[in-house]
């Protein structure tokens, strides 16, 4: 499977790691990883699963709670998280309810992200990603 996934417990750390290596080799403060949700709940397992090796690169990493799955993209942009988001559509023959975050544009933080993500993702569809409480409301 290209991509590596972790377990949604370690959400908050997977992003910290993102952040530190972006910190390190990103001297610039360019769009150093982009965060993509995708609301999978209306696709089954083994479909999720083929999409994910054929889809994401190996340095992608990605989890998920239920349906609702995270990717984290290094140097990958906002036009670049729409590329993946397409390819899962034409993947799934669907359209799939999608937004992305960009660090550090949309947040310094894994909170800040994920707040943000949070925002987007209640403002334009029917969920407002409450699987997130745990990682925005603990100080």
């Amino acid at each position: 499977m290209a991509g590596v996934h972790f377990s949604f417990d370690n959400f908050k750390q997977l992003l910290l790691l993102n952040i530190g290596v972006a910190e390190r080799l990103d001297e610039n403060r360019a769009e150093s990883f982009t965060l993509l949700y995708c609301d999978f709940s209306s696709v089954s397992k083994d479909v999720i699963d083929m999409s994910l090796s054929q889809v994401l690169r190996n340095s992608d990493s990605i989890t998920n709670s239920d349906g609702n799955y995270f990717f984290v993209l290094p140097y990958t942009d906002t036009y670049g998280s729409g590329i993946v988001k397409k390819m899962f559509s034409d993947f799934f023959a669907k359209d799939i309810n999608s937004s992305s975050v960009v660090y550090p544009k949309d947040g310094e933080t894994p909170k800040n992200l994920l707040e943000e993500l949070q925002n987007i993702v209640s403002a334009n569809y029917d969920n407002d990603l409450i699987c997130l409480n745990t990682f925005t409301t603990a100080k």
